[in-house]
């Protein structure tokens, strides 16, 4: 297939995405090759999300997806600032996003193994779906296995800078309180489910963007996959 057919598939995934443009529909191509432009969309989206989340500060500087102590701590977090301790705070929430960043990059082969295993009938729900349809495939597919792969890098990265004991060491003053069950308290659990929520939320950030903008979205897959088009 030449570069031209391949930015004739991208583009046409790009406009059925964003529904009516131009006119066309999913009858104005196969039904292989409006998978085929799909998938290469979608695996710009996959690269971006990855690397806009992958990175120091990918977490902890955006507010988006900055993971906070969870909400039943949020009165012991207080008691700590009140106390003078409000740098074992910050020191314990930098962590907890240091862990989320560093099993991020980890998810890329699984989230691009989904998009190989992607089937025409999973394509044409998805371009006929809802706004954010194609997240919500992934979502379905890799969620189990990529908590299951978060978790041993999470646990890896806390226990490196004592964040568990830190945690715990909040948590069980939660627990007499009344403000955490003893089931929740595990950091690990914890960051590797907003590790998931974060990536999860870039990921739809990346649809919306196709679906807002195909051919400024074609054209950039286009820039980095094949070289621009002269």
């Amino acid at each position: 297939m030449n570069a031209l057919m391949h930015r004739t598939l991208i583009f046409a995934a790009g406009v059925l995405l964003a529904g009516t443009a131009f006119g066309l529909d999913l009858g104005s191509l196969t039904n292989a090759d409006a998978s085929a432009g799909l998938k290469k969309a979608l695996d710009q989206g996959i690269d971006q999300a990855v690397t806009r989340l992958g990175v120091i500060g990918g977490f902890l500087d955006n507010p988006r997806v900055k993971i906070p102590l969870p909400p039943a701590l949020a009165k012991a977090e207080k008691v700590m600032r009140m106390l003078g301790q409000g740098d074992k705070a910050d020191q314990l929430i930098t962590s907890m996003n240091r862990a989320a960043e560093a099993a991020v990059p980890e998810s890329k082969v699984l989230l691009k193994q989904a998009l190989k295993k992607m089937t025409v009938a999973d394509a044409k729900q998805i371009l006929t779906g809802g706004d954010d349809a194609a997240t919500q495939y992934f979502k379905r597919v890799t969620a189990t296995p990529l908590q299951a792969k978060f978790k041993p890098i999470v646990t890896r990265a806390t226990e490196k800078v004592k964040l568990a004991q830190q945690y715990n060491q909040i948590a069980d003053k939660g627990v007499e309180l009344g403000l955490l069950k003893s089931d929740d308290a595990s950091i690990e659990s914890y960051v590797t489910q907003k590790t998931l929520d974060g990536l999860y939320l870039m990921m739809a950030d990346e649809e919306h963007a196709i679906r807002k903008d195909p051919l400024g979205q074609a054209s950039s897959l286009l820039k980095k996959v094949f070289g621009a088009v002269r």
